[in-house]
């Protein structure tokens, strides 16, 4: 090994404790990096990549950036998945005899990210742990940012396990590394939550210590697995936060059978978060509902909307608080304005505790504490007894605030290192400190005045620089009025000289080390002060929540204002009356007045499940997905979009919604309808949703319609659940006849003029017609094939055996051309038996999803119907 200077030998063996993590290695006021680490740097962020000479064979690779602005560089480094150590001077480099001594004193990844212009303000930023046995397995997250910790365990299986993980969205998860790379769960949290996964060795810690951590341990944590998952966890924090995280105490155990199930299929089909193809927040229900005023409202929204209530107690006590709202607007507005004057309580007590908040923070927590009275007083007042008792709930925090208005200044600077935080007043010998300054200011103000009187030089004066300090500055040509031996020549410039007197320096040094010290001590105040609101944390954390719940309140009434919702009744029994059920989103995008609603009726005795016909783009995945987002809505405590709404709790909601293949699973389209579908069979209960559109699309005609009327079949007989059953098969219809608890709707359509009309109402019974050639010629398709395509349809109607048509493959005569006008002539086209290839673009025609597919891929998709039936007369 080549024998290196003693600098970068410390530099890799701190980099040997972190293989996996680039390392900010502080060099005065350079973080730099050497070796693979600055090849790699220097390529993902774009900067200079240099060399030195470092005592080895080669010059050693080498690339830094400055200190004060390594902010932004580290968060490109971790929006890309890396993780950064940083290693900071741990002794004054003026004293350190040799090597300055070194270390690293925060690891900072994905996952583990507390710096705020790294953070989504209205996003949590969750770091997961996962510990599995073979049957069983826990989950542990925590957001470092917020302070949530939050445990729960289930049976060990992989696709319930992913359903949890990813309804955090994590940034980071950790795992043993004794889980292999191949491992089933593994190779799963690859393909669906696509985030950092950090392997760990077993990290041992005392069950004392997390005890002392969390008061609710030994009650919380009181299996193995929820131990072993807390370990993980909190050790990992400790590896790479390198300090005591009082915020955490907060620790909190789940069920996720407390909540309704959405599994992350129903969330991306029903649009709660991220729309469907754009993957944006706008035109989902959270963007509609989200009217927060804090980002910790918004965020309590989101996770209200990941977890609804199944405890009726609590829908109803929610619905009734947002009840009180809405009948009374000038309170909700006031509520409204006076949390717009807060600001993100619950980030900034976990800085606080953390040990990163700045004086400004402490200005922003002092701020916000000083409206909460008033907010607290506005709920007392109100008449409504459940919004009494949000308001003697609320504790302002009185201390806390008294400290922070009573210590620092009202503006402070950016840097607590530089002084002018602490408050005159508030500390006797900092006051002393400060006069030593302001006297000696004084002093050399009057100074100047005084030796101007004395050698009559108007001229001169005093001033100040960092290199020389003060000085009695004189015009060369003023120098002969100098009085002998008063003045030391200090500089000289081309057209003066500088001079100091021995009462002037004993002046500069007492006011340069008041000021030094004055600084020191406002630094050492001010983190005193910072730790004991950080003892204090937990009632900021208390309050911080109980903003956020209030804010959450306030959005879903502005809301239900705004919309013209109306507050479901939610009882225990098992029915659903929606009279004139809106979709939320959609009329709240067109125009409310434009939208079209429907009723819907289920209930398990004669409708359980209603089965839907009607052509594409007529509203029925409207309507379905409207429904679950009503049902959504009202468990979590939300008004819906109907004139009346009687709703039961629904424990799970499945969908199977719209066509979407697993290219990263390897999974077709087929594929992964037929998996969502088996998960409903298999995890529903009576007391579930289930919407299935179109299921059996992505197979041959009589393939499909078997599997969908097998499906229908073992719903009604086995599984009960209140169900949505959208489906092109109009030979189900005849199920109704048979299946006491079947139910057909079917969307309105008329024809005028030849051209179909979508009304967009469900109305009672089957569709008689389909209309699915009436769709594509809205989808643009050229005017030969949709005519083609017509007359094809007259032909299959025509023939009575179902056998004799699939089995039928008589080709056309050869001298007869698709576009040829002839073929279009009805009479002909009866004498032209079509081919089996003619009839499966036909059928592909009927099943296309056009409300599912872009302009782009249409066109694509006919370009291929048009070579298909090319080759096929080219080839006679």
């Amino acid at each position: 090994m080549a024998k290196y200077t003693p600098m970068i030998q410390q530099y890799l063996e701190i980099k040997a404790q972190v293989p996996d993590a680039f390392l900010f290695f502080r060099l005065g006021d350079f973080y730099e990096m050497f070796f693979d680490d600055a090849k790699l740097a220097a390529q993902e962020l774009e900067i200079t990549l240099t060399s030195r000479e470092g005592g080895g064979n080669d010059r050693i690779p080498m690339c830094g950036v400055p200190y004060h602005s390594a902010e932004s560089y580290v968060q490109r480094l971790i929006e890309r998945g890396y993780k950064v150590a940083i290693c900071e001077q741990v002794e004054n480099p003026a004293t350190a005899k040799g090597v300055v001594k070194r270390e690293i004193v925060r690891i900072i990844t994905p996952g583990t990210v507390m710096d705020e212009q790294m953070l989504e303000e209205s996003e949590n930023n969750f770091l997961v742990a996962l510990f599995t046995q073979p049957n069983r397995a826990a989950v542990a997250s925590v957001d470092l940012s917020t302070g949530e910790l939050h445990v729960t365990e289930t049976q060990f299986d992989i696709a319930t396990l992913i359903d949890e993980i990813e309804s955090f969205h994590p940034k980071e998860v950790v795992i043993y590394d004794t889980l292999e790379a191949k491992h089933p769960v593994i190779e799963a949290l690859r393909t669906h939550v696509g985030c950092l996964i950090t392997p760990v060795s077993y990290i041992d810690i005392d069950h004392q210590l997390l005890a002392t951590q969390f008061p609710r341990y030994q009650e919380i944590c009181n299996t193995r697995p929820l131990q072993e998952v807390l370990q993980l966890l909190y050790g990992y924090l400790q590896q790479t936060q390198k300090r005591f995280l009082n915020h955490l105490g907060r620790l909190s155990r789940y069920d996720r059978r407390q909540h309704m199930v959405i599994d992350e299929s129903a969330k991306r089909n029903l649009e709660l978060q991220r729309t469907l193809h754009e993957g944006k927040k706008k035109g989902s229900l959270l963007w509609l509902l989200d009217r927060t005023s804090t980002a910790m409202g918004s965020r309590m929204l989101k996770r209200w909307l990941e977890r609804p209530l199944l405890s009726l107690e609590k829908i109803q006590t929610r619905l009734s608080i947002v009840a009180a709202f809405v009948d009374d607007i000038i309170f909700l507005d006031e509520i409204t304005s006076s949390l717009k004057e807060i600001y993100d309580l619950e980030r900034l007590a976990a800085r606080v505790a953390y040990g990163s908040a700045t004086a400004r923070d402490l200005a922003a927590i002092s701020r916000s504490l000083e409206r909460i009275p008033k907010l607290k007083q506005m709920l007392l007042d109100h008449p409504a007894s459940m919004v009494q008792q949000l308001g003697h709930m609320i504790d302002p925090c009185e201390e806390i605030y008294k400290l922070i208005t009573n210590a620092i200044v009202d503006d402070p600077p950016l840097s607590v290192k530089e002084g002018d935080i602490i408050q005159q007043g508030y500390h006797a010998e900092l006051d002393q400190l400060r006069n030593i300054q302001k006297n000696g200011k004084d002093w050399i103000a009057q100074l100047q005045q005084q030796e101007r009187e004395l050698t009559g030089i108007k001229s001169l004066k005093v001033g100040y620089n960092r290199v020389f300090g003060y000085y009695i500055e004189v015009t060369k040509s003023n120098l002969r009025h100098l009085p002998e031996g008063r003045y030391i020549r200090k500089q000289t410039l081309a057209n003066a000289e500088r001079f100091i007197t021995p009462e002037l320096k004993e002046q500069e040094q007492m006011i340069l080390n008041a000021s030094e010290r004055s600084v020191e001590m406002e630094y050492e105040i001010f983190t005193s002060i910072r730790d004991e609101i950080g003892q204090q944390v937990h009632q900021l954390q208390h309050l911080a929540e109980r903003m956020a719940a209030l804010d959450c309140f306030q959005s879903l009434a502005t809301v239900a204002h705004q919309q013209h919702y109306v507050c479901p009744t939610v009882t225990e029994g098992n029915d659903m009356l929606i009279q004139t059920g809106r979709h939320p989103v959609v009329e709240a995008v067109v125009d409310q007045y434009e939208f079209v609603a429907n009723d819907i009726e289920l209930n398990p005795h004669d409708r359980q499940i209603l089965l839907i016909t009607g052509p594409n783009m007529a509203g029925k995945s409207t309507y379905m997905r409207q429904v679950a987002l009503i049902n959504i809505m009202a468990q979590i405590g939300s008004f819906v979009p109907a004139e009346k709404a009687t709703l039961s709790i629904v424990d799970r909601i499945f969908t199977r919604i719209g066509a979407a293949d697993d290219l990263v699973g390897g999974r077709s389209t087929f594929m992964v309808e037929m998996a969502e579908t088996c998960r409903a069979l298999k995890e529903a209960t009576p007391r579930s949703l289930i919407l299935l559109d179109e299921v059996g699309r992505g197979t041959s005609t009589y393939d499909g319609m078997a599997l969908a009327h097998a499906i229908v079949e073992y719903i009604h007989d086995h599984v009960r659940a209140k169900t949505l059953f959208s489906t092109h098969y109009h030979e189900l219809t005849a199920l109704e006849e048979t299946l006491p608890r079947l139910f057909n709707i079917h969307a309105e359509c008329a024809e005028q003029d030849g051209k179909v009309v979508f009304l967009h109402r469900m109305l009672p019974g089957g569709a008689d017609q389909s209309y699915g050639i009436h769709v594509a010629e809205l989808a643009g398709l050229p005017a030969p094939v949709v005519k083609r395509a017509k007359l094809l349809l007259q032909e299959l109607e025509g023939q009575t055996e179902v056998a004799a048509t699939t089995s039928a493959d008589v080709s056309l005569p050869d001298q007869i051309s698709l576009f040829q006008t002839k073929l279009f002539e009805q009479e002909q086209v009866r004498e032209a038996p079509i081919s089996s290839v003619e009839r499966e673009v036909l059928e592909q025609i009927e099943r296309w999803e056009v409300m599912n597919q872009t302009p782009l891929e249409t066109m694509q998709q006919v370009v291929k119907w048009k070579q298909i039936l090319q080759k096929r007369l080219t080839t006679k």
